[in-house]
């Protein structure tokens, strides 16, 4: 009787043991999400703290986070139990979670407020990307759509920002209170299609070959070695990965934990063989854009020809594509920038990568864009989700858009001349859009 009464203690003990050291794993991703998150609201978009966690944060374990935002150093440090992160804002960087240095080593990093300086000088009257007002009268009969959309939550979700552009012309554009048209707000995943035409632009400038294996120095000694910047984009690569956000799956490690976040995707093993099997990744874009980041001299060059080919030209004048610790803009994640300057990029692609006169991308890489992956069946093409596969029964399937976490998205229809563009707080499966129902009630007003 003592002999199992002792074992049975032991059990106890080593189930609480495991039950704190996993515990323990987690909390660097429930503290890390809320320090990043809520300072990236209040130091880029801002908004108020207490609205952010009453909102965005109010959700599984990350809503019994303790919060300190310090305005004068602009850090936000969240705790849980034992748990600690902060994260710190820099002007023109955005916000940065700490792993693996110090505050005042990442503040060190001051280069791209210069390049941001430089850009900027000479791009304040850009004209060709602007949007004009569209068509009065659709944009009367859309107005009690963007009323019941945004204000009244008819369609569900908690958005912030809608707009629509008809025929090259704003016919819809409607905010939540505290949000106005010049705050910047969270991409989630869409900023994967903007790496889609970073690339684009680079292949136009001679820089890169999406069809050849690409030279990682850590892939040449096995079959990742095969691996082309196409596989990364059309998610294809063949990488091990685990994407479905739940406790320590492989897309919060790397958001959370991870100093490098590009190298840590990349050092995933191969699971398939290049381009044979299609699996949704973010670290697929992490790679890319560290890939990318390695084309460059330096980290100067590399942040002004973004700025410069890419943002400027569409008339994106003060984006904030956030770094993780090494330096490299988190392309899978992390850009913030204003709901019209995200109608200005979906309308690029609407006119075939072109902005007024100017080609920003190269010719066919639209179509190229818009290809499913061949695994895919029909979801997806390069960077960009489709509607091959009819997700949205009553929307054309022509329909390709950028899609993000909780509610982001940029929805460009062909066939209509149409770009909507959707930002805010709408989680699966709580509180998802009624997506289909609003694509089509807009289309019943648009096509007419």
């Amino acid at each position: 009787m003592k002999r199992l009464l002792r074992y049975i203690v032991i059990a106890i003990v080593l189930a609480i043991l495991s039950g704190c050291i996993y515990l323990n794993s987690l909390l660097p991703i429930i503290t890390g999400y809320a320090a990043k998150n809520l300072a990236s609201a209040v130091f880029v978009s801002g908004r108020e703290a207490k609205d952010v966690e009453a909102i965005d944060l109010n959700f599984s374990f990350i809503r019994f986070t303790s919060n300190t935002v310090d305005y004068e150093n602009k850090t936000v440090t969240s705790r849980l139990l034992w748990g600690k992160s902060t994260a710190v804002y820099r002007e023109g960087c955005g916000v940065t979670l700490l792993r693996g240095a110090s505050a005042d080593e990442l503040r060190k990093q001051r280069f791209q407020m210069g390049i941001l300086s430089e850009v900027q000088a000479g791009q304040d009257s850009i004209s060709g990307a602007q949007l004009s007002m569209g068509d009065s009268a659709v944009a009367k009969r859309l107005a009690p759509i963007a009323k019941a959309f945004v204000n009244e939550r008819a369609y569900h979700g908690h958005p912030f920002a809608f707009v629509v552009v008809h025929k090259g012309g704003v016919v819809a554009e409607r905010y939540d209170t505290g949000i106005g048209r010049d705050t910047k707000l969270l991409s989630w995943s869409m900023a994967k299609s903007f790496v889609n035409a970073l690339i684009g632009i680079m292949v136009k400038d001679s820089l890169l070959n999406i069809h050849t294996p690409m030279d990682i120095p850590e892939w040449q000694s096995d079959g990742r070695k095969a691996i082309t910047l196409h596989d990364l984009m059309q998610m294809q690569s063949g990488l091990e990965w685990n994407e479905d956000y739940g406790a320590r799956s492989d897309v919060n490690i790397m958001l959370h934990c991870e100093r490098d976040m590009g190298l840590y995707a990349l050092m995933k093993p191969l699971e398939y063989e290049p381009s044979t099997h299609w699996q949704y990744s973010s670290g697929t874009t992490d790679i890319a854009m560290r890939y990318l980041r390695s084309r460059f001299s330096s980290d100067e060059a590399f942040l002004r020809y973004m700025h410069s080919r890419l943002f400027a030209p569409l008339g994106i004048i003060a984006p904030v594509f956030e770094q993780d610790m090494s330096g490299t803009p988190v392309g899978s994640s992390y850009l913030y920038a204003t709901a019209m300057d995200f109608a200005r990029f979906g309308q690029m692609y609407l006119d075939d990568g072109c902005v007024g006169n100017e080609r920003i991308l190269p010719e066919g890489w639209v179509d190229y864009t818009r290809m499913p992956a061949a695994a895919s069946n029909g979801r997806y093409g390069a960077f960009f989700w489709l509607n091959r596969s009819g997700k949205f029964p009553d929307v054309p399937k022509d329909m390709y858009y950028c899609d993000g976490h909780d509610g982001q998205d940029i929805f460009i229809f062909p066939s209509h001349q149409l770009v909507v563009v959707i930002l805010g707080f709408s989680p699966k499966p709580d509180n998802v859009i009624d997506f289909n129902a609003l694509l089509r009630d807009i289309l019943s007003i648009t096509s007419e």
